[in-house]
């Protein structure tokens, strides 16, 4: 069993100080116990950076480029990278149009895809919602893991 780790978890599994972290660091260690591979996607990595190096007074962690590195290579050592390729576009594509999407939540249907594409049935997320439109995969929220 694969479960895709949304940046929204990532955050908070590399940074002790963010809130909810600690209930992210619980329900992973869950998963893990239970075996279950950790995955993400360039995407996501992407998102992860992102915030992290962004500045503080923009919603941001405010870390150097320096900083940052030490946090992705945490997730690359212990974290499977699903791969872009040629279907997880064309899967992508057709989830747009078949799912009527627009907007932010384009990136969610580029997950989606590559999960999709490679097997992936879950996605563990603060943004259950956000995934309700895609009945292929399951989105589960942390909480869920740690009842």
């Amino acid at each position: 069993m694969k479960v895709l780790l949304d940046s929204n978890v990532l955050l908070r599994w590399n940074i002790r100080a963010a809130p909810q972290s600690q209930l992210v660091i619980r329900a992973i260690d869950r998963l893990i116990a239970r075996g279950v591979d950790l995955c993400y996607t360039s995407q996501n990595f992407g998102e992860f950076w992102n915030v992290l190096t962004r500045p503080l007074d923009r919603n941001g962690f405010g870390l150097t480029p320096a900083e940052a590195e030490q946090r992705a290579e945490r997730i690359e050592d212990r974290v499977e990278l699903l791969p872009d390729n040629p279907t997880v576009h064309l899967v992508w594509r057709r989830l747009l149009i078949d799912c009527r999407v627009s907007g932010v939540q384009v990136h969610d249907a580029r997950l989606v895809a590559s999960m999709l594409v490679h097997g992936v049935p879950r996605i563990l997320t603060f943004n259950t919602k956000d995934f309700a439109r895609f009945t292929d995969i399951e989105a589960v929220h942390p909480t869920d893991l740690c009842k």
